[in-house]
């Protein structure tokens, strides 16, 4: 039997949330240390904000993505609305990540994953929305590193192959819980990969 696939994915956002390089690029060192691929929806401002993070994440293998650009619910924004945020963020994530985030995507919130009109937008713009299995709620200011990790690691292995994983990349707690992650899933027998190891 192979291993259980696990894709652990990243939300990145300059948004209301106090996001520093020095938590974000503590992440990409643990992943680098543990040799771990991972996926990063970048939010255009958040690449604008942070570039030299950005073009990192990209240069050291990681699968990049588009988060928008301005992180409004997709569901409240026209067609047109939707086709430019992702403009304005595949610009911003391609001049500062030296990337195309196309056809990665994620709604900011999850807003819009299950909304038809929402996700034909997306798809005009070139993009397909991918949405999450395990949501641990790291955001949340009383979820614990213990949290985390138990959250995490049990969620991704009851759910099995292809389980994708919902963090962000700002919370202390994300990046005190990273290294038992990975190390919790490793002993349970997953493989880490990126997103489009998981998703055809």
């Amino acid at each position: 039997m192979s291993s259980p696939r696990v894709a652990l994915t990243f939300d990145t956002e300059h948004w209301s949330h106090p996001s520093t390089p020095d938590v974000q690029d503590r992440i990409l060192d643990v992943l680098g240390r543990a040799g771990v691929r991972a996926t990063f929806f970048l939010q255009g401002r958040w690449a604008t904000a942070y570039p030299a993070c950005a073009r990192r994440i990209a240069a050291e293998g990681h699968l990049v993505g588009n988060h928008s650009h301005h992180h409004a619910p997709m569901s409240l924004l026209t067609d047109a609305g939707i086709e430019r945020d992702l403009a304005e963020a595949q610009e911003a994530i391609g001049e500062h990540a030296g990337v195309d985030p196309r056809p990665w995507f994620r709604c900011p919130f999850g807003d819009g994953h299950d909304d038809q009109r929402v996700l034909a937008a997306v798809q005009r713009a070139g993009y397909r929305n991918h949405h999450w299995d395990v949501e641990p709620d790291d955001w949340r200011p009383q979820r614990t590193p213990i949290d985390l990790e138990r959250l995490v690691i049990d969620g991704a292995l009851a759910h099995g192959d292809g389980a994708v994983v919902l963090l962000h990349s700002w919370p202390p707690a994300t990046i005190a819980a990273l290294p038992a992650i990975l190390e919790g899933l490793a002993a349970g027998g997953a493989s880490l990969v990126g997103l489009d190891e998981v998703t055809a």
